[in-house]
């Protein structure tokens, strides 16, 4: 390097936006989110958006705030002016945007218009900026608010064009963004328009609860309970889902900090704290909380796209989040996700066990007559409730341990590397003797292996699995990006026994199940599926993603814990437990059974 390469210059304007972009534009999402923010900053009652390839190729955003005039407009593109901060106390903004950086960073990368009337004068005005160049300026024709039209995206830097990702990607972030924004505003209305088609209306007005259900999953106004708590100035509110209306993926989880949408450590952590001990650790919550604390007490100035926060007091923070949530959940209200169907109900069947006493004969037939004879009498409630406490004794005998009595001869242990069952343990262990020591069984996690081995044995994946055609197609609403996903993975899926159409913009139909699932919840396993290509995305091959999808799969045709067993069901378990592959752990790689020989036991009460 020479010495004229080391000497330290100013660096152009140009140059200066396009850095500054690279901070705040890191692709159609992010210009389309400092759009949206100015828009409500304006004071719009209405926001309408329009994206054409993802953000890719149009990005237009129109409102009916307060609108610019033709100087404000050019002030409006040149770097840090804004009208947000009237003075120098940037700890008490109360905007979402304050910088003045996005609209002269986004101009720097992309030809905008900027069309806006104000309400002031009713005059109206536009200019354009091509890739920071000024090109046209003039008169326009709208109503009161602005339009700003950001086209071509990055088409003068290719370098940063071609680590943007497909139309499709950057469509699924654009609708989270927007989503997100009217989440927290539910006073203003939003419209959104992808290549022609809305996908996206929510009018103003809205009750929190209400725009929340709306936007993430209209089951959730069933299966979720109000937060509010007040802490002093430190106000909690929002919409939590019971703890049984869970995900496959935290991506579900919209938490807003003074009307801003953020994605916070400290609250996504203190989120999963609260549910801790009632969700499985692949699980996640469904929810929306809205933190409303004094400006001064919070810095939003600590991230380029102002989507983290720092808190003078992140303990209380943290304290408020947890304690919102569990006492939203356990005094607020203690329903279960979704009401057991009615069908469902009745396919249980009784499980047939030993009898416990000896039967008591039949009662005599009574000698009434007809019911119409006019010399019918009725029993009475008294007479029948002495009847019943007569079989008392017999039909409500004492508690006894789960383990019943032997129809055949009880197999010797030795025979069995798992040993014989012997009793099941809060309805989700087994527990079994064998010839070496006492074997405990999570039948969850072990049926859920062997579930996945008949899969893959049965082909799964190879295109011959068997499947179940569903008498009555199954239609699941998920949001379109979920469904993009289905739709790309359905001719794999279909290889697995699973086959999905597409059913509209944001709905699927389900056609068939895996025969090893054809009892499962149909509904579920569409979700899981759909929320595991999300989770995984373009990270992992597709071989190893569909592999994750099996295990999903798998999981949803398992014995769930909870589930009373008898004691043939036991040992059937534990005999195919013996023959199957890998059946020492689950699809998630915990273990499936422990065993306590008998030198440990001994320790255990002091005999060795």
């Amino acid at each position: 390097m020479d010495s004229s390469s080391r000497v330290i210059r100013r660096l152009p304007d140009t140059l200066i936006n396009r850095i500054a972009a690279g901070e705040v534009v890191e692709r159609p999402a992010s210009a389309l989110k400092e759009l949206v923010e100015n828009a409500i900053d304006a004071g719009a009652g209405q926001v309408v958006v329009r994206l054409s390839e993802g953000g890719l190729g149009l990005i237009e955003v129109t409102d009916d705030g307060c609108g610019m005039r033709a100087d404000e407009i050019a002030l409006a593109l040149e770097r840090h002016a804004t009208s947000k901060l009237p003075d120098e106390a940037i700890e008490l903004v109360a905007t979402l945007g304050f910088r003045g950086e996005a609209l002269p960073s986004i101009a720097s990368v992309a030809r905008v218009t900027i069309e806006s009337r104000s309400r002031e004068n009713g005059e109206a005005w536009k200019r354009v900026v091509d890739h920071g160049a000024l090109v046209a300026e003039g008169p326009a024709a709208l109503p009161p608010g602005t339009r700003v039209r950001v086209e071509d995206l990055f088409g003068k830097i290719p370098a940063r064009r071609k680590f943007l990702r497909s139309p499709r990607s950057e469509w699924a972030s654009s609708l989270d963004v927007v989503r997100r924004l009217a989440m927290a505003r539910p006073d203003i209305g939003f419209t959104l328009e992808h290549d022609g088609r809305r996908a996206l209306h929510v009018q103003p007005g809205d009750t929190l609860a209400a725009r929340v259900a709306q936007l993430v999953a209209r089951e959730l106004a069933d299966n979720a309970v109000a937060v509010d708590l007040l802490r002093g100035d430190y106000h909690l509110m929002g919409v939590a889902g019971l703890p049984t209306y869970n995900r496959g993926v935290a991506d579900h989880q919209y938490l807003f900090v003074n009307g801003r949408p953020v994605k916070d450590r400290l609250l996504l952590g203190a989120v999963r704290g609260a549910y801790a001990d009632m969700l499985a650790r692949d699980r996640h919550a469904v929810l929306a909380l809205f933190l409303q604390v004094p400006a001064e007490e919070v810095d939003v100035n600590v991230h380029p796209a102002k989507t983290e926060v720092r808190f003078r007091d992140s303990a209380l923070v943290r304290g408020m989040i947890v304690t919102g949530l569990r006492q939203a959940l356990s005094t607020g209200d203690r329903r279960s996700a979704q009401a057991p169907d009615a069908g469902a109900m009745r396919a249980w069947q009784a499980e047939p066990v030993a009898p416990l006493f000896t039967p008591l004969p039949a009662p005599e037939p009574t000698r009434q007559g007809s019911i119409f004879a006019p010399s019918y009498q009725p029993p009475r409630v008294g007479e029948a409730g002495q009847a019943w406490r007569g079989y008392e004794a017999s039909v409500m005998a004492p508690p006894v341990a789960r383990a019943e009595e032997a129809a055949a001869p009880v197999p010797e242990a030795i025979e069995h590397p798992l040993g014989v069952a012997r009793g099941q343990v809060a309805k989700t262990y087994i527990v079994a003797e064998a010839s070496d020591g006492l074997v405990i069984v999570d039948q969850h996690a072990a049926h859920e292996r062997l579930v996945l081995e008949r899969l893959r044995a049965a082909g799964a994946g190879e295109g011959t699995a068997p499947a179940q055609a569903l008498l009555l197609p199954e239609v699941v609403d998920l949001d379109e990006p979920a469904c993009d996903r289905l739709e790309e993975a359905a001719p794999r899926l279909a290889d697995f026994g699973l086959a999905l159409e597409r059913f509209g913009p944001a709905a699927m139909l389900v056609r068939s199940v895996p025969a090893a699932l054809a009892k499962g919840d149909v509904q579920a396993l569409v979700r899981d599926v759909a929320d595991d290509l999300a989770k995984h995305g373009d990270a992992l091959l597709l071989g190893e993603r569909l592999d994750l999808v099996l295990a999903t799969m798998a999981c949803h045709g398992s014995v769930r814990a909870g589930r009373v067993l008898s004691v043939p069901e036991m040992n059937a378990l534990l005999r195919e437990m013996e023959v199957t592959p890998r059946s020492g752990q689950c699809n998630h790689g915990r273990p499936t059974w422990v065993k306590l020989a008998h030198g440990d036991i001994e320790k255990l009460f002091g005999r060795k």
